[in-house]
């Protein structure tokens, strides 16, 4: 199913404006022919006609105003006549159309969540009948919006390449392109873009551990690297964008972009994986602090044999590097002790 532009101009306020005329003349046919029926020498057949043309012409009168369409920019209309489908309107203006065509928008009354829940509830319209059965009718306009939209699926608990439970929610920025496909070949292409949000969500997150890994291949090609969700997050909502593509072109609809907006691990392993986190990085710390302080023991030794100030054998070198080391890589203010002897 294609999209295909319906053939009309943008006539609406004339025809409006012509059957206001109309709908005047038979009100005043029916009146006038009230008075030649009511008058001294009344002329029935006359007064009989024009009284038949001004009831037929009210009760059917209001059929054209059917036909009358007002569209807003960026906005479109999707019409079938008898089942069949007519054509797409596209662009502001007030048209005409054939008062026998219908709008259709299935997804009229479904709104997506810009956050918390994926959809919301859509708007209905409960009706009572006589023998007490109630009836649900979904509210909404028919108009298709084809403006750049928003969805902002809720946070889903998604195990990563690790195993490691991790939540992730992600913001996607769509449109609809071919209104056409978007409204015959999917049941509801609002509900169809969430779950293939979510369902590519999914395909991507599981590729990828949450912290750099070693031995892990994210991109396919057999070698390791340093891909992450938190490290890559610019190349994981990318790899998301056209999953997400892939699967919504049939139904008409452009991803324009895909963004992470939340990312965190599970709450029931987030306190162990902050402690792995804590060990690593006081790990890191103390690897630098040592690095630096036989750095600084070398240097100081270099500089004391420059300047021959002192002559020190192994065992006061010795003494002196292990003094130097505590002091550097202690986690307090060192606490000096005089000594008044000798080492020997």
């Amino acid at each position: 199913m294609k999209e295909k532009i319906y053939t009309t101009k943008k006539n609406g306020m004339g025809v409006m404006l012509l059957n206001m005329a109309l709908m005047i003349g038979y009100f005043a046919c029916f009146i006038n022919g009230a008075i030649i029926l009511d008058g001294d020498n009344p002329n029935m057949m006359l007064g009989t006609i024009l009284m038949i043309i001004g009831v037929l012409g009210s009760i059917i009168g209001w059929i054209p105003f059917l036909g009358l369409k007002v569209l807003r920019p960026q906005e479109a209309l999707v019409l079938t006549l008898f089942g069949k489908y007519k054509g797409t309107i596209r662009g502001d203006g007030f048209y005409y159309v054939n008062p026998f065509c219908s709008a259709v928008n299935p997804a009229a009354a479904t709104r997506l969540a810009q956050s918390g829940e994926t959809v919301a509830k859509p708007e209905v319209t409960i009706h009572t009948s006589a023998n007490g059965q109630t009836t649900a009718v979904a509210n909404g306009s028919k108009k298709i919006s084809l403006k750049a939209m928003t969805l902002n699926n809720g946070r889903q608990k998604i195990n990563d390449c690790l195993g490691n439970p991790v939540e992730i929610g992600i913001a996607v920025i769509w449109k609809v392109t071919d209104t056409a496909k978007a409204v015959f070949n999917v049941d509801n292409y609002k509900e169809y873009l969430s779950l293939q949000c979510d369902s590519a969500l999914r395909n991507i997150v599981r590729i990828y551990p949450y912290d750099v890994a070693n031995d892990v291949d994210t991109t396919g090609d057999g070698k390791a690297d340093e891909g992450s969700l938190r490290g890559s997050a610019e190349v994981v909502a990318a790899r998301i964008k056209d999953e997400i593509q892939s699967k919504v072109e049939n139904a008409g609809l452009e991803i324009i972009e895909a963004r992470i907006t939340y990312l965190a691990y599970a709450p029931e392993i987030a306190s162990v994986m902050l402690q792995r986190q804590q060990a690593s990085a006081i790990i890191d710390a103390r690897k630098m602090i040592v690095d630096g302080a036989v750095g600084m023991v070398e240097m100081a030794l270099e500089r004391l044999n420059e300047k021959q100030l002192v002559e020190l054998d192994e065992e006061r070198k010795a003494a002196m590097v292990s003094n130097l080391l505590v002091v550097l890589c202690g986690n307090h203010d060192a606490q000096p002790v005089v000594n008044s002897g000798s080492l020997y």
